[in-house]
C-alpha cells in the first residue's frame, strides 16, 4: 500500500508513537571531514571567507588552520541522525532552532552524532501527525562538543491497519 511500509523494516525511521522524551540515539555512522567537503559547502554557498579556504591567512589566527564551515557541521550532524530517526516517516523539517558551535572542527576531524527526543506531540491540524523536537550534537574524535541545534520535525503516525 502507497504511504505505508509493506514491510516492518522496509524503511529505517520511527512513526510519532515510537518516540519517548528523553530518548538518544547514539548514531553509529561517523564522518571524518575531508578537505574537499569544506571547499565544496564553501563554494556552492558563495561563502568566500577566508577562514574557511585561505590557510595562509589562518595561520596568523589563533586556530593557525582553516576552520571547517559550519553550515557543513550543520547539515551532517542533522544528516546522519535520518537513519536512525525519521528516514521515511518524516513529512517536513519544520526547522532549527539554538544552533551553537561551542568548539571548532577541522580538517581531519571525525564527527560523531548523539540525538536526544526533547518532545513529541501530536498534531493540533494533522490527526495522522505529529511533532518532535530533537536535539542534535555533534563530538570530534577527542569526545568535545563542536556543535548542537534542536530541530522540529512533523512525523507520520503508524498507519491504521485495514
Amino acid at each position: 500500500m502507497l504511504g505505508t511500509r509493506a514491510k516492518e523494516n522496509e524503511m529505517a525511521g520511527l512513526w510519532l508513537e515510537e518516540f519517548e522524551v528523553g530518548q538518544v540515539f547514539d548514531h553509529p555512522l561517523r564522518r571524518t571531514l575531508t578537505e574537499t567537503d569544506n571547499l565544496l559547502i564553501s563554494a556552492l554557498t558563495h561563502n568566500p571567507a577566508p577562514l574557511h579556504l585561505d590557510a595562509e591567512y589562518m595561520k596568523g589566527t589563533e586556530y593557525g588552520r582553516i576552520l571547517f564551515n559550519s553550515c557543513f557541521t550543520l547539515a551532517l550532524m542533522v544528516g546522519i541522525s535520518v537513519n536512525d530517526t525519521t528516514q521515511g516517516t518524516s513529512v517536513a523539517n519544520l526547522g532549527w532552532d539554538e544552533v551553537r558551535f561551542p568548539a571548532p572542527l577541522f580538517v581531519g576531524d571525525t564527527v560523531r552524532i548523539e540525538t536526544e527526543v526533547l518532545e513529541v506531540r501530536e498534531s493540533k491540524s494533522r490527526p495522522d501527525q505529529g511533532i518532535v523536537t530533537f536535539a542534535h550534537r555533534a563530538y570530534n574524535q577527542d569526545g568535545v562538543l563542536c556543535a548542537q541545534c534542536k530541530r522540529a520535525s512533523l512525523q507520520r503516525k503508524r498507519p491504521v491497519a485495514m
